[in-house]
């Protein structure tokens, strides 16, 4: 497991994203499924989820599936509530999904960076990358174990529904950079 995305340096001066190394090469668009444990979303929230999923799904197949947060009512007991999280989203995690653990101790990277991750999780043969956002415990430790890498939005911490929002801007903003796209800037 790379949770230090060290192939990733954040001091690799990438440059302008049309002589970025993947443009113009034929690159694995494996399917992506965003995982995230929460609780019903705001209209507002699913306006842009829904808005970014058609925007991604002209790259890759795109599955957004949401999971219940605490899903055995564990009441104020932070510890089993996010026990009873990590097993259920351990049941949809594939045995042969490329894992992205979102978390804010994970690594820093930059756009063009997780265009670079999206790009070498294309060559893994996995059938799907799955990116987990954990719940307001974040995750557990069967999932931390699984993950193929862990990565962090910002170091500070995110509500669920705002992390969703980022990520999917972001995913679709590597995608456009590795297209060459005018998007990214």
């Amino acid at each position: 497991m790379d949770v230090s995305c060290s192939h990733f340096s954040s001091n690799t001066s990438l440059g302008n994203s049309k002589n970025w190394k993947y443009v113009g090469q034929s690159v694995r668009a494996a399917p992506m499924r965003v995982l995230t444990i929460g609780k019903r979303r705001s209209k507002g929230v699913q306006i842009l989820v829904d808005e970014y999923k058609e925007k991604i799904g002209h790259y890759c197949r795109f599955e957004d599936v949401l999971i219940k947060s605490n899903p055995k009512n564990a009441s104020s007991d932070a510890t089993a509530q996010v026990e009873a999280e990590d097993v259920v989203v351990m049941q949809h995690v594939r045995s042969d999904d490329w894992v992205v653990v979102l978390d804010e101790r994970g690594a820093d990277i930059g756009s063009e960076q997780l265009a670079g991750l999206l790009v070498e999780a294309g060559k893994t043969g996995s059938s799907s990358i799955a990116f987990c956002i954990g719940g307001p415990y974040g995750h557990g430790p069967r999932l931390r174990k699984r993950a193929d890498v862990i990565i962090r939005l910002s170091s500070m911490v995110l509500n669920h529904q705002i992390a969703l929002v980022v990520l999917l801007e972001q995913l679709y903003r590597a995608w456009t950079i590795i297209r060459g796209q005018k998007y990214h800037h």
